[in-house]
């Protein structure tokens, strides 16, 4: 039986798919850079295997899984070739491994990790369910049904995916450093609405999903009127988000959720529509919406003395808006303060202003130094011209984090895709 290598283990989607592997009682193992990833901590708890990068690691009969970080030069995929080993990449592995199952892909510049939490922990309730998603998670499952995955756009990757069915979240310009313009995400969009056998699920609130043209039906969720799946009679509390589901204008059922922000509604919107579709009966669908208990870096909260404390992934100002308003309707009385580290120069430069725009809704905001990437690690800009651009904000240094103190009793959110986490880690050990 062949052992599965894989060269960047700690990458999210290769840490998930690994760990999928692994639960179908494959020979599993991996390889990566020293640094700690929150990635790797469950790879550890299953007992998979991670080794520094050496071509030392790879031996004939293996089948190398590359991530898509690593070019075809590093020194394990090279190795391998040499041996004359298959060497499959990450996203070409998961097209061929969904085949198996009835398949859904969740896709959209935003959305897409916490969607693909929910629709796997609500199809789990009815199935047998096997998922990946975007945070690092994977499990697999040798009678699974439904497999829901993460589909991400970035590069076109997705278009490796013929999936039976797909959730579209949402179409928006990010990826500057690959997306020339919202015209050609959305081209990319529109080539991977082709490849869906079955059915797509579209947020019909978004005007370029409206656009969507496809072999299969599409139907629409969304606030508007217009939907086929449409939210309305929506309860906000600091308990959670309670809302009617209306199907083509005929009442359905009444659905709660355990979370906050019209994005959370939308996202469970989503959900419920698939599994409408699939005839998964309601009473399930309602108690497992009720259970699930959220995604990893998604409004992920801790209490320490007065504060509370989130991680959020939000690194786009879209996502960073929709955190905000989240943490007002659950926090309603207190301070949101918003401690924020942009990823990629190129984000940071396209978007400078929409960045200063969600982020003085907070009530105070913080900024960390730009988190560049394996792709860039320097630009012409500063974290000083986005400071310029918001009201009131300060510049945090990793070793000076002790400034947050002066908010007792506040929100404290942590935001960014590079390593805010550090920034959040060296407060924490402050207090």
């Amino acid at each position: 039986m062949t052992i599965y290598h894989f060269v960047g283990i700690k990458g999210s989607g290769m840490s998930a798919l690994a760990q999928i592997l692994h639960d179908m009682n494959y020979n599993v193992q991996g390889s990566d850079i020293e640094k700690h990833f929150f990635t790797q901590v469950a790879l550890e708890e299953a007992g998979i295997k991670i080794l520094p990068f050496q071509k030392e690691n790879i031996e004939p009969g293996m089948t190398v899984i590359a991530g898509n970080a690593f070019p075809d030069s590093h020194e394990e995929i090279q190795e391998a070739l040499r041996l004359g080993l298959p060497v499959i990449r990450y996203h070409r592995f998961l097209g061929d491994f969904m085949k198996s199952f009835t398949s859904i892909a969740v896709t959209g510049a935003h959305g897409k990790t916490s969607t693909t939490g929910l629709l796997s922990h609500v199809l789990a309730g009815a199935k047998p369910t096997a998922f990946l998603i975007g945070d690092g998670t994977g499990k697999g499952d040798q009678k699974a049904e439904y497999f829901a995955f993460e589909a991400c756009e970035y590069r076109r990757h997705f278009l490796s995916y013929h999936p039976d069915y797909c959730i579209m979240t949402n179409i928006d310009f990010d990826h500057p450093d690959y997306f020339a313009s919202i015209e050609d995400v959305f081209s990319a969009f529109q080539e991977m609405s082709l490849q869906v056998k079955k059915g797509i699920f579209a947020c019909g609130d978004d005007e370029m999903l409206q656009k969507i043209q496809a072999k299969v039906p599409v139907l629409f969720y969304g606030f508007g009127e217009e939907n086929d799946f449409q939210a309305r009679n929506i309860v906000k509390s600091t308990e959670g988000t309670t809302f009617d589901v209306f199907v083509r204008n005929t009442f359905y059922n009444t659905f709660s959720i355990a979370s906050y922000g019209d994005h959370n509604v939308l996202n469970a919107l989503a959900v419920i529509a698939v599994c409408h579709y699939e005839e998964i009966d309601a009473a399930i669908v309602q108690a497992q919406l009720t259970t699930f208990g959220g995604v990893k870096r998604r409004f992920t909260e801790k209490v320490i003395g007065r504060q509370v404390i989130i991680d959020d992934y939000a690194h786009h100002p879209t996502e960073i808006k929709a955190t905000i308003e989240a943490a007002r309707q659950k926090y309603p009385e207190r301070e949101i303060i918003s401690v924020f580290q942009p990823h990629t120069f190129t984000r940071t430069q396209t978007f400078l202003d929409d960045f200063a725009e969600s982020l003085n809704m907070a009530d105070q905001v913080y900024l960390c130094e730009i988190f560049g990437s394996a792709r860039e690690n320097h630009g012409k800009l500063s974290i000083e011209d986005l400071q310029a651009k918001v009201s009131g904000a300060v510049v945090l240094n990793e070793d000076r984090t002790s400034i947050l103190k002066e908010h007792n009793d506040s929100v404290l959110i942590f935001m960014g895709a590079g390593d805010i986490q550090k920034f959040q880690k060296a407060y924490e050990m402050q207090l």
